[in-house]
């Protein structure tokens, strides 16, 4: 069964364990907005929980934006993560705000005891754009200032956060990047450069890595109309919307395309915003925003559970499920 809610759209999300539960996060907007290219700016972060990865148990919203008009995130609240540390739960989330029409985007942080109550911290944003390193907003190159979607852990006692960037040099179309934030006490945070390179996508939506077998893996989701010129003009790629992976040696990279086949999605962009996670039986599966449909428009619910094979080299394939035949491929 799928996470659907009757009365609104949700796509991007983030997951939190907690004992036998799985949290999840998601961005949501009402449907009687009836069109789907604004939910973005009506955006809020809903949450539920789950035991299977299958049968949600809905929880009271996370999130919302910011009443007060001097804002940073009074007008939508987009894509982060949770994680614990010191008996708390802490979310980064992406705000934006009226002043600025929602073209440029903050990282902020919400902390929590029992990952129901949040509370947002005075101090936000924490995490601010570096010039030197990523593209501020010029509308003569791009619409919107892309400082979004943080992906956060910790690793060798030290907390990093993974940015969807872009780079202030080249094509327009081949500037995006993971940008990388280092902390050592999750409030003050030092920007440094990206641990990916540009060349290949415009962005890199909602960032993921996660170590499986001894490979790390960053996940990643674009649109086929984000790819590079110099992408799109490769023989053997087919340019489809979805979720893409790169491998690592180290979490922080490098990074490199093990093959221009990416993980799951499509033409239409039936699936997209993919993130994998362990199952309770220890299996790695993908969940992905069920997006587009042939007939039905914009559908705006998270998929069930698909099984990941890691094949010998470290390529990543996703069984599909065949709903006709209630089976995987």
């Amino acid at each position: 069964m799928t996470l659907h809610l009757a009365d609104k759209w949700v796509w991007d999300f983030w997951f939190a364990r907690e004992g036998e539960f799985t949290h999840i996060f998601y961005l949501q907007a009402a449907r009687q907005l009836m069109d789907a290219d604004i939910r973005h700016w009506h955006a809020s972060i809903g949450h539920a929980r789950s035991r299977d990865l299958r049968d949600w148990e809905i929880l009271p919203d996370a999130l919302q934006p910011s009443v007060e008009v001097n804002k940073w995130d009074n007008l939508a609240t987009w894509t982060g993560s949770v994680l614990h540390y010191a008996e708390k739960w802490y979310m980064f989330y992406t705000g934006i705000s009226h002043a600025e029409e929602g073209l440029v985007q903050r990282i902020g942080l919400a902390s929590s005891p029992d990952l129901v109550h949040w509370e947002k911290y005075a101090g936000n944003p924490v995490i601010s754009i570096d010039p030197n390193c990523y593209e501020r907003l010029d509308k003569q190159v791009w619409y919107e200032e892309t400082w979004r979607d943080p992906w956060v852990f910790r690793w060798e006692d030290k907390f990093h956060a993974l940015i969807t960037a872009r780079v202030p040099y080249g094509e327009p179309r081949s500037r995006g990047v993971v940008a990388h934030a280092v902390s050592e006490d999750l409030f003050h945070w030092k920007v440094e450069r990206p641990i990916t390179n540009p060349g290949e996508f415009a962005y890199l939506e909602v960032p993921q890595v996660v170590q499986i077998g001894e490979h790390w893996y960053l996940f990643f989701s674009v649109e086929k109309e984000r790819y590079s010129q110099q992408r799109a003009a490769r023989k053997d790629v087919c340019a489809q919307t979805g979720t893409h992976y790169m491998v690592g040696e180290h979490p922080l990279g490098p990074y490199r395309l093990l093959t221009d086949d990416f993980l799951y999605g499509d033409e239409i962009g039936s699936f997209y915003s993919g993130k994998v996670i362990q199952n309770n039986q220890g299996d790695w599966v993908l969940l992905a925003c069920r997006q587009h449909g042939e007939k039905n428009g914009y559908i705006g619910e998270i998929s069930d559970p698909m099984p990941i094979e890691v094949q010998a080299d470290g390529r990543l394939t996703v069984k599909k499920f065949h709903e006709s035949g209630g089976s995987y491929s």
